[in-house]
């Protein structure tokens, strides 16, 4: 199981609607969050996900990204927990003052990162990438390792295999012996087959960093702070339009667009909506709350 939960979605200030970025990936028993606006320990709260996180991403350090986290951090230190807290971003010299701040009552290890580096967590992995904001900033790649290829049943028994515990010894990547000759794995299983893989950009104008590193994505979550008209003022303050986002998409080649990172202005959304899904169709934009499950590539044939 692999979800996405929008936990906030708005850009630079909240809205009656719409909370302060952050979004929670949920993958068999690994809670991780990218970014954590204000407010974010309430949204967890509401959607009943617990606190317990094993790994926080910021994408950068302006407020709207980040100031939940001190709350959070109080928070899980007050509820007693003791396993080592990873937050992972680009430098910034105020965080020994916001550690101060908190006083965690467990230890709490802030890693920088750059663009290129790449976190291994188990059986995935995160790896920053450059974006274009103006200030020391970075999107995510979160991408699991590939999985073994599909076993050939079929084949298996037309080479006198008859099913049982020489299926798995074969699955295990071990040749088995039938009569006077060997049956590789690679007789009955198929190539190794891709893991998921979704890219979170943060903020940022498009950028052909952005494409490479969602390059065939099973989802892109891009920010669509503003709409196409107006185009000039979101490259002025290092912002996309949700046309731009979208030409993105159909350059990386990604499965699915979800935009967000919303400006207050838009009290509807239909408008960025719209704009998006002229130039790439399978789009959708995040309201605070929404759950997807990311599918394998493979079961959407």
């Amino acid at each position: 199981m692999l979800k996405v939960l929008f936990l906030g979605t708005s850009g630079s200030m909240p809205t009656v609607a719409r909370n302060l970025p952050s979004i929670l990936i949920k993958r068999d028993g690994e809670t991780i969050l990218f970014d954590c606006g204000e407010g974010t320990q309430r949204q967890m709260m509401r959607c009943r996900t617990g606190i317990h996180l094993s790994s926080v991403f910021i994408s950068h350090w302006h407020a709207d990204h980040f100031l939940g986290l001190p709350g959070l951090i109080h928070t899980m230190s007050f509820l007693g927990r003791s396993d080592k807290l990873n937050v992972y971003g680009p430098r910034w010299a105020g965080i020994p003052y916001l550690l101060a701040l908190i006083n965690p009552q467990f230890q709490v290890d802030f890693v920088e990162v750059s663009p290129g580096d790449m976190i291994e967590l188990g059986s995935f992995s995160v790896r920053a990438f450059a974006v274009d904001h103006g200030i020391g900033a970075c999107g995510y790649v979160f991408e699991e390792h590939e999985r073994p290829g599909k076993f050939d049943r079929r084949k298996a028994e037309e080479l006198g295999l008859k099913p049982g515990p020489l299926y798995k010894t074969l699955q295990n990547g071990e040749s088995v012996p039938i009569g006077d000759h060997l049956v590789m794995p690679e007789h009955v299983i198929g190539p190794k087959r891709p893991g998921r893989k979704i890219v979170y950009t943060g903020d940022t104008r498009p950028s052909d960093k952005v494409v490479q590193a969602a390059e065939n994505a099973d989802l892109l979550i891009h920010e669509a702070t503003l709409a196409g008209d107006l185009d000039a003022y979101a490259n002025a303050v290092g912002h996309s339009t949700a046309s731009e986002a979208a030409q993105i998409a159909c350059k990386a080649d990604v499965v699915k667009l979800i935009l967000t990172h919303i400006s207050s202005r838009y009290s509807n959304a239909a408008p960025l909506l719209d704009e998006a899904q002229l130039i790439f169709r399978n789009t959708c934009v995040a309201e605070d709350l929404l759950e997807i499950e990311v599918p394998y590539r493979d079961q959407l044939d």
